[in-house]
């Protein structure tokens, strides 16, 4: 029998929150100097283990704070859990904080390049998939013009015509279909689903339930950093669209 191809085995993650406002850097060094800062204790996750089998697609829901991108963040290796542990098995792209590698002051067309070295893309690779990613992000006219110059909208759509780009075995997606225009999001959200064929494994994060249930076929719901639901993705939605007050009909 296959294993799984992620393993989170009791993870939590403790954060100290500073208990009083610093306003500089200096006063901060001389407040940890003096052992003046106070700090609060913050476990943004408690107890998480679940298992992620080749080819499932598994919905992390909750409401914000519930601690799901955290959750991401240690899953991809962002993070290192207070506790627990992760056990991975496959190359995982992790679509977390889309453009995160990219330089403002650099063009798009350069900084394909410098995102695409960050995901561990050759340059020979990225030169050969160039007018495909230009062509999919819809920013042919402004691929010559400086970052800073862009729309945060601009820049994410940019980043997934990148990052979609790597073949991995576990795919992590915090929110980057919810990018761009109406028909960004339906070509983005096509692409993903158009990945599934290969069989790769997805850990999907969305607040648009209906798209969740349109990708996944398992769910997770988090409340105060634990999981309180973990099952089919249409019971799960159901308790979640429950505790968010939502009006949906599931059944179109």
């Amino acid at each position: 029998m296959p294993k799984p191809v992620i393993v989170v085995d009791n993870v939590s993650m403790k954060f100290n929150l500073s208990k009083e406002k610093v306003d500089s850097l200096k006063e901060y060094v001389i407040k940890l100097l003096k052992r003046e800062l106070k700090y609060t204790e913050f476990w943004a996750l408690k107890n998480i283990s679940f298992t992620l089998e080749k080819g499932d697609r598994l919905a992390i829901l909750g409401l914000n704070g519930a601690g799901k991108s955290t959750l991401l963040k240690v899953i991809a290796g962002v993070f290192k859990p207070t506790e627990g542990s992760v056990t991975r098995r496959g190359k995982i792209a992790p679509l977390i904080e889309l453009g995160s590698g990219f330089d403002k002051q650099y063009t798009g067309a350069e900084n394909i390049y410098l995102y695409g070295s960050v995901l561990g893309l050759s340059k020979g690779f990225i030169r050969s998939k160039f007018d495909e990613i230009v062509e999919f992000s819809g920013l042919r006219e402004f691929i010559d013009v400086p970052l800073k110059n862009y729309s945060s909208g601009m820049k994410s759509r940019l980043g997934f015509s990148v990052a979609t780009l790597v073949e991995p075995d576990i795919l992590i997606l915090d929110e980057v279909l919810a990018v761009g225009d109406a028909k960004f999001k339906k070509k983005s959200e096509s692409k993903i689903i158009n990945m599934f064929d290969s069989g790769i494994s997805v850990l999907f994060v969305s607040h648009n339930i209906k798209q969740v249930q349109r990708i996944c076929n398992k769910a997770i719901l988090l409340e105060n950093g634990e999981i309180i639901a973990n099952g089919e993705v249409a019971e799960v939605a159901k308790l979640y669209v429950e505790k968010t007050g939502e009006q949906i009909d599931f059944d179109e």
